[in-house]
């Protein structure tokens, strides 16, 4: 069977280094972005240039018709979707809760839940075996802010991340029968540019002395636990997560 992944969220970061995995693991993979173009187009490149093969496709994952007409794409371009990772998400500048709006909120809670229960939806729709489907998996990033709460910095983005790990053992619960596996990874403190757009790029350094490991993760290293999760091998996997935290 073909096995074809959608990657949202996939043009920098966590979502580049699992496309790229995936693409070298023999997935056919489609690039989500919102707005960075280019850096899509440079992570299709490198899978292509690697023996891979992969497509961009822009959509805001909080849109709903972004959303089917990206899934709409896929159905086109690679065939019947078989994994999802729904990694798209977003924060915004470090503050208390009290400082917040409900637009600031909003936007974060369309793309990170929102987005994902919608990519979800559509994936069930395309795998499940009730409906001719295939089966599949799914694999959400979620964050340890959803344990830590991020007080001080980022309750709203912990809340989001939250209602993933609910969705994540709900969903799973759901659909097992369907053939439909439904996990979730909790990155830690992570190398990625997600630190600068909350404002504080040497986020890491501050808070490193408090990972066991005494060190950032890096994007690469969650992949391969979200790939793990998607392969075979964790065929008796579901509701399930996996911390790539450093054991904090």
């Amino acid at each position: 069977m073909k096995k074809v992944l959608l990657v949202t969220g996939a043009s920098r970061g966590i979502g580049a280094a699992t496309a790229m995995l995936a693409a070298a693991s023999g997935y056919a993979v489609c690039v989500n972005y919102r707005a960075r173009k280019d850096e899509a187009e440079q992570v299709v490149e490198a899978i292509r240039r690697a023996g891979g093969f992969a497509i961009h496709a822009a959509a805001d994952v909080s849109k709903e018709d972004e959303v089917e007409r990206l899934f709409a794409k896929i159905d086109a371009e690679l065939g019947t979707i078989t994994a999802l990772v729904n990694n798209a998400g977003i924060l915004e500048r470090q503050m208390r809760l009290e400082e917040m709006d409900a637009a600031r909120i909003a936007r974060v809670l369309a793309t990170n839940v929102v987005g994902s229960f919608l990519c979800a939806r559509e994936a069930v729709r395309r795998m499940a075996r009730s409906r001719g489907g295939p089966g599949g998996s799914i694999v959400n990033v979620s964050s340890m802010a959803a344990r830590l709460g991020s007080p001080n910095e980022y309750v709203d983005y912990a809340a989001s991340k939250g209602a993933l790990d609910t969705m994540t053992i709900g969903l799973a619960r759901e659909v097992a029968h369907e053939g439909i596996r439904v996990n979730a990874v909790r990155p830690g403190l992570i190398d990625t540019e997600m630190h600068a757009s909350g404002g504080e790029p040497g986020r890491i350094d501050r808070l490193k002395s408090s990972v066991p490991l005494q060190r950032g993760g890096t994007a690469e290293e969650v992949a391969r636990a979200i790939l793990w999760l998607l392969s075979d091998e964790a065929s008796y996997t579901t509701g399930s997560f996996i911390d790539v935290s450093g054991g904090k």
